[in-house]
């Protein structure tokens, strides 16, 4: 097998209307079997960012330096060797890591390969791959909001996820412990169910499990998660949540549209969470575009104690290439019988 390295081939990029952004090559569904040739590859992506935050449930604004930014700082290791008849081997090894500071790990909980870290084969009748996993929900949730995986800008995404956020979302992005099954591409679409096994003393069997389907084809991208988590790196004892995924987006060329509506329902709580997400990106011309994001959150409660939550992003990206661009944001956020808050921000992404 031969060492690519920084080869341009582990570059997946984005078009939309001419504008080419340096993507996140392992985004797709079954990340390694993308690769058509037989060999290993490295490759990764770098970002950083300097904000002025204030969120609606924080007293004061505080100015930081972040890595990452859009898309969470990564470098992985991919390979796949051909085993014939239209059958190969694959494996991932992926690592978060934090540029401002030179640090492993998105925080100091995550291990070396925390981002993914499987093998696999793939063939004529789909993908199987076991180990630690992206969580294809999050996946899902990429294609259907402007600002893609980001933990810090997106709407939908902070909602989800983000603790600061009142995160709907019990769990991480990635699964461990995972066995996951990808369909091969029925015109456009495919399928995945992937099970966690739990790994927490005294709880075994309370497993994970979701059902995806995406559907990309043209200028249109549909997509369907349902998921069960009884389990997560993050929370190892929890009630079961169960959480349903449902959006879309189109391209018309002069703007691309997105929609979506998540909903979470917690057993055995009585809480959960209705979130309606809608935004758009408008290319100006070949090198600049603005991206827009809306995010409503409505968190249920016994007695109907709930609040609810709405987050804005709008940013100008200027590309300088098709592995680097830069961009500015404001980000707005309300909480219920709270002030709101506002954030301003610049940043880089680059992709090797």
């Amino acid at each position: 097998m031969v060492l690519r390295g920084f080869c341009a081939t582990c570059v997946c990029v984005a078009v939309t209307h001419g504008n080419a952004y340096a993507g996140d090559s392992s985004q797709a569904a079954a990340g390694a079997a993308q690769m058509v040739t037989p060999g290993v590859e490295m490759y990764g992506l770098i970002g950083q960012y300097i904000d002025s935050t204030k969120l609606s449930s924080t007293a004061k604004s505080t100015v930081q330096q972040g890595g990452g930014g859009m898309t969470t700082s990564f470098w992985g290791i991919r390979g796949r060797e051909d085993l014939g008849g239209g059958y190969a081997a694959i494996f991932s090894v992926e690592s978060f890591f934090r540029p401002n500071t030179g640090q492993l790990g998105r925080n100091t909980t995550d291990g070396l390969f925390s981002r993914n870290a499987y093998a696999g084969l793939t063939g004529p009748y789909g993908t199987v791959k076991l180990g630690e996993q992206t969580n294809p929900t999050y996946l899902n949730q990429q294609f259907v909001n402007p600002f893609g995986s980001s933990v810090v800008f997106s709407p939908l995404i902070v909602q989800s996820y983000t603790a600061a956020f009142s995160n709907t979302e019990i769990g991480d992005t990635v699964w461990r412990n995972a066995l996951e099954y990808v369909s091969p591409n029925f015109s456009g679409l495919t399928a995945a169910v992937i099970y966690g096994v739990s790994d927490t003393t005294g709880h075994q069997g309370h497993d994970n499990l979701g059902v995806h389907l995406t559907y990309i084809h043209g200028p249109m991208t549909a997509v369907f998660s349902a998921q069960r988590v009884r389990s997560s790196v993050l929370a190892p004892v929890v009630a079961p949540q169960n959480l349903y995924l449902l959006g879309g987006a189109y391209d018309f060329r002069v703007i691309k549209l997105y929609a979506a509506a998540q909903m979470t329902s917690n057993n055995n709580a009585e809480t959960g969470s209705h979130t309606y997400e809608a935004g758009f990106t408008l290319p100006i011309n070949a090198v600049n575009d603005i991206r827009a994001e809306w995010a409503r959150t409505n968190h249920t409660a016994p007695r109907d104690t709930g609040n609810v939550r709405n987050t804005g992003t709008v940013a100008y990206d200027y590309i300088l290439s098709k592995r680097t661009y830069v961009y500015a944001l404001y980000m707005y956020d309300k909480q219920s019988a709270k002030p709101s808050g506002s954030t301003f921000g610049v940043g880089i992404q680059h992709t090797f």
